[in-house]
């Protein structure tokens, strides 16, 4: 019988192959075909509608790569073909790839209205069901001739990313353009027998149910005529019936199945194609919706519903249409599905702000869930954030491609740094693209890692990446897997009904603690420097500019710039999407991205000027700014003094060569080659560097991973380094500083080493130009601390790593995330580095023959030089901050990273400005100083306990408070957390460690 069944299935295979799927379109006749090329980029519907196209045909090549061609159908359905049902079928020149990542098409009529997309896997139109017979068709394709950029093997360099150096050689070749008779009964036929077929194997060789299917599947095949498919494919249904039939046995596990179409917001295509990507898939969706009853469609990312509201309103219209009936499902309450290891803290808190609040105000929608199937790892502040925003659930898919360690769990509770603890689901079926193939659903079953005490899971549906959705036959074989012996059961669900379900069944789900570290893509931290920095800067230019106009607008008649404000942060958090921050989009995007940051930074920064103008007032004295969170240099948080007299620090030759810096309290000798062999805390008697070790060394690896090139970065990597001692000068610079240039490759190191005045502070100015490829630069920092952890700052607090590898997955982290410092420590002393602007680092230890002494040596990660997807990744000039903190502790860390990335500000006036807010314990650091979203001129103050321990503070505003209300981060009151006493225009907080707490004000 054993060859009974692989008979069975070989022959299952040529049948459907080559006779049966033909079958589903017994008769055709050919389109007339025109087109019109759109000059440049794509013009609006109605222009594409009304150009004059030129007569084409099927075999003729179009589509410059980037390009936009209108091609208009036209035909009529022939006589004979009346009660039939019939089709366009609409063959762009698509080839075997995935949905998505090759050319695409919206179909309208002529009056303007969208139909649906075009795709591979979505290439017919109904035209009539039933047909009448002499119907005139006429069909316009917006089709866009999107280049095929991704081919897995290999990963080759491409010009193809960028308009700008794709050239215009055709991409594609009309392969179909025909009116069909679509034959509904051998379509169900091909259905029935994937699903059997499929089930069949992977069914235990031995079980009855597989021979079952077997034999009836068998008979099928004997029922078709293979010389009249069409007459015969009823019988050979009624073959299936009974097999089909039977009922799935209680204890099967259940799939909550979501229709879904994981959009990348930009990747292989620029931001502007992303805007027809989701029209085409939300048409498609919305016709899906009214044709298949028990269909439900989730969509995340407000920022691709806010596109299809400005650019598609006729698409808008349908959408809108299918929310209000509950069947396309807002989903995730984020502006874009973003990176979450690389956003700031308050940046991570207003996606949530920005995409829940679009829900709310366009459909009434409130989402409990984050909807985060591709994003590369999770940072350990982030529960925190999903509940401070009124959510409680999270659902990813990304952790089962980590490469060392299996994740022990798909249903867990997830612990932040602060206690705070989110439902989350990781699906089993180990993809957000499921097309409900039975080796999907038969692998989710048996992945399933809480089996036992839950049994639901969820499968995301549709092709997804670059969009396409759900299809036609996923949804007929999702209707015979609802209820079938042998596999999983499966049910349209929106998420909300899957996690309610599975929380109810699993109410004491195992837990989680800290981040959900990637094992994967940690190069994701470092490519693409400019747009890394594009961020950060963005990411403070945006505190300061709400921090000085709330506090010009209370304190005078300056104009809040709400409108403004608001754009610009939905700007900043659509470039976090999880392929733009983290570096692994084409050239186009990251040349875009660069442009717009730019433009970003002129417009806050006027409005930073404007603000402290109108706060300065008349006057000629230089007033200092001071945006950070602390007190500096006699000027307090928040507020605007005449500048101090700096304290001094001097320079000296030194022996042997090089220089010595020297400030009272931290001496600094620099060698030679630029090195610095030295950084003695004279406070607290105490080295630094290690022994016989230098610091400030810039490294270089070579870097050519395994695969994905922009975003992976393989352990192999350290197998060989070259230390970058030469240096070509060494020489004094202005004041206490020291100027160092090294040449390498092609490439050029420059480097001012400076010691601040009354600070122990070395600050380290680095620019590069940048001429490498497959190369990775890194600064090391050996320093003479035994420690078995490290903090890295994280999203309203920091996060412990392990200095060692005791365990595969300590191993497995050799490249992790920081914000703007890493910090580590003994016992009563500790250092701390600190950037403006890089991310990824890495932290060994090794134990010094010489005296068993322990070297712990933090680098931080500069540049690299993938050429894929962008060739030309991170040419050119770059400049970075950091600074050496010797004598450390962990407070000094979060002022200092502070300092380093708001600079102080100066201002010719007459009047200090005093700060709208003030909190008197340095462990409670203010985060964001504002006016409330909604206009109403209440000043919203949010803050959190960032030293990582129990925190008392008194609050105070500059300004007559008339009541304080604690709300959640959309500023809304929290049910059942009463007010703290206002008294005197202050209240009293106590927070626990890392607690975030947002306070609303109204003025009194």
């Amino acid at each position: 019988m054993h060859d009974d069944r692989t008979l069975v299935e070989a022959r299952l295979k040529r049948v459907l192959d080559e006779r049966i799927r033909p079958a589903v379109y017994p008769a055709s006749v050919p389109l007339d075909v025109a087109v019109w090329n759109a000059p440049g980029e794509p013009v609006p519907v109605a222009e594409g509608l009304a150009a004059e196209p030129s007569p084409t045909a099927v075999g003729e090549k179009w589509g410059a790569p980037w390009g936009t061609s209108w091609f208009r159908v036209t035909g009529t359905v022939p006589r004979e073909w009346a009660g039939k049902t019939v089709e366009a079928v609409l063959d762009l020149g698509f080839d075997e790839n995935m949905p998505g990542f090759q050319c695409e098409g919206l179909v309208y009529r002529p009056d303007g209205t969208p139909v649906k997309g075009l795709n591979p896997r979505n290439q017919w139109v109904r035209i009539a069901a039933p047909a009448e017979g002499g119907e005139e068709v006429r069909l316009h394709i917006e089709a866009a001739s999107n280049p095929v950029i991704l081919d897995y093997h290999p990963f080759l360099p491409t010009q193809l990313g960028d308009k700008e150096t794709a050239g215009s050689e055709p991409q594609y070749k009309l392969e179909r353009m025909d009116l069909a008779v679509f034959d509904e009964t051998v379509w169900q036929l091909v259905i029935d027998l994937e699903v059997l077929g499929e089930l069949m194997q992977e069914l235990p060789q031995d079980s009855g149910r597989r021979y079952d299917i077997v034999r009836a599947v068998g008979r099928a095949l004997d029922a078709v005529d293979l010389q009249d498919v069409n007459g015969s494919a009823a019988a050979a249904r009624a073959e299936l019936e009974k097999v089909l039939a039977t009922p799935a046995e209680p204890s099967a596990h259940r799939i909550s199945a979501v229709g879904h179409a994981h959009i990348d917001s930009a990747w292989l295509w620029p931001l502007r194609e992303t805007v027809r990507k989701v029209a085409r898939t939300t048409s498609n969706m919305t016709a899906l919706i009214e044709d298949e009853p028990d269909f439900v469609f989730a969509m995340s990312q407000a920022q691709q519903w806010a596109w299809i509201k400005e650019h598609r309103p006729e698409v808008w219209a349908k959408v809108k249409k299918a929310v209000a009936d509950g069947r396309f499902v807002p989903a995730g309450g984020m502006w874009v599905e973003s990176d979450t290891n690389m956003p700031g803290s308050e940046a991570m808190a207003r996606q949530f702000v920005h995409g829940k609040r679009f829900f709310l105000d366009e459909f009434g929608v409130e989402n409990d869930e984050a909807w985060l199937p591709d994003t590369f790892g999770f940072a350990a502040g982030l529960p925190q954030i999903i509940k401070a925003a009124g959510s409680k659930w999270l659902l990813t898919q990304k952790i089962s491609w980590s490469q060392t360690n299996r994740f022990p769990h798909h249903t867990f509770n997830w612990e932040g740094i602060d206690g705070t603890r989110i439902f989350t689901h990781f699906p089993p079926v180990d993809t957000y693209n499921c097309s409900m193939k039975g080796s999907e659903i038969a692998h989710a079953a048996k992945n399933f890692k809480d089996k036992g005490v839950a049994r639901h899971s969820l499968a995301p549906t549709g092709w997804g990446d670059g969009g396409g959705g759900t299809t036609r036959e996923m949804i007929a074989k999702a209707a015979r897997l609802r209820d079938l012996e042998g596999s999983a059961t499966v049910e349209w669900e929106t998420p909300a009904d899957f996690f309610e379900k599975a929380e109810a069944e699993y109410p004491n789900a195992p837990v989680w603690v800290g981040e959900l570290y990637l094992e994967l893509h940690r190069a994701t931290l470092t490519s693409q420097a400019g747009t890394k920095q594009g961020n950060r800067r963005s990411e403070h230019l945006l505190r300061e500019a709400e921090l000085w106009a709330a506090t010009a607008a209370v304190r005078g008649d300056f104009a809040y710039p709400y409108e403004q404000l608001d754009r610009i942060w939905k700007t900043v958090l659509l470039h976090q999407f999880h392929d733009i921050l983290p570096g692994s989009s084409i050239a186009w995007v990251h040349r875009e991205a660069r442009a717009t940051y730019a433009a970003l930074a002129q417009e806050l920064n006027g409005i930073i000027d404007e603000a402290q103008r109108a706060l300065a007032g008349e006057g000629t004295g230089a007033l200092v700014f001071n945006s950070t969170p602390h007190s500096r240099a006699g000027v307090p948080a928040g507020g605007a003094r005449p500048a101090a007299v700096d304290a001094q620090a001097a320079i000296a030759s030194r022996a042997g060569g090089g220089y010595l810096l020297d400030n009272g309290l931290l001496r600094v000798e620099i060698d030679g080659r630029g090195l610095v062999v030295s950084a003695y805390d004279l406070v607290a008697d105490r080295e630094t560097v290690a022994p016989g070790r230098a610091a400030n060394l810039p490294q270089i690896h070579a870097d050519f991973p395994n695969m994905w090139d922009a975003w992976d970065v393989d352990e192999f990597y350290r197998n060989t380094v070259t230390d970058l001692v030469e240096a070509d000068e060494v020489t004094a610079g202005e004041g206490a500083s020291v100027r160092i240039v090294r040449t390498f490759g092609d490439s050029r190191l420059t480097q001012v080493l400076t010691l601040a005045p009354g600070d122990r502070r070395l600050d380290i100015d680095t620019e590069v130009d940048w001429h490498e490829t497959e190369k990775f630069l890194k600064l090391a920092f050996p320093l003479d601390i035994h420690a078995e952890r490290y903090a890295s700052e994280t999203q309203y607090g920091h996060f412990y790593r392990a200095t060692h590898t005791n365990t595969s997955w300590e191993a497995a982290k050799f490249e992790a995330c920081n914000h703007r410092f890493v910090h580590i420590e003994e016992p009563g002393w500790g250092v701390a580095l600190v950037n403006d602007s890089t991310y990824g680092h890495d932290v060994t230890r090794t134990v010094r023959a010489e005296d068993s002494g322990t070297t712990t040596t933090v680098r931080v990660s500069l540049l690299r030089a993938p050429r894929f997807p962008d060739p030309e990744t991170d040419q050119g000039v770059h400049r970075f901050r950091h600074a050496l903190v010797p004598g450390a502790a962990i407070g000094d860390a979060v002022r200092e990273g502070y300092r380093v990335n708001l600079p102080e500000r100066t201002i010719t006036g007459g009047a200090e400005v005093a700060p709208l807010v003030t909190v008197d314990n340095d462990a409670v650091v203010v985060t964001a100083v504002k006016l409330a979203d909604d206009g109403s001129g209440d000043v919203v103050v949010r803050f959190h306990e960032a030293h990582g321990g129990r925190a008392k503070a008194t609050l105070a505003t500059g300004f007559a408070a008339g009541s304080v209300a604690v709300t959640d981060l959309l500023e809304r009151p929290l049910d059942g957390v009463p007010a703290p006493e206002l008294a005197d225009d202050a209240v009293a907080v106590t927070l626990r460690p890392f607690e975030l707490v947002t306070l609303r004000f109204t003025r009194g």
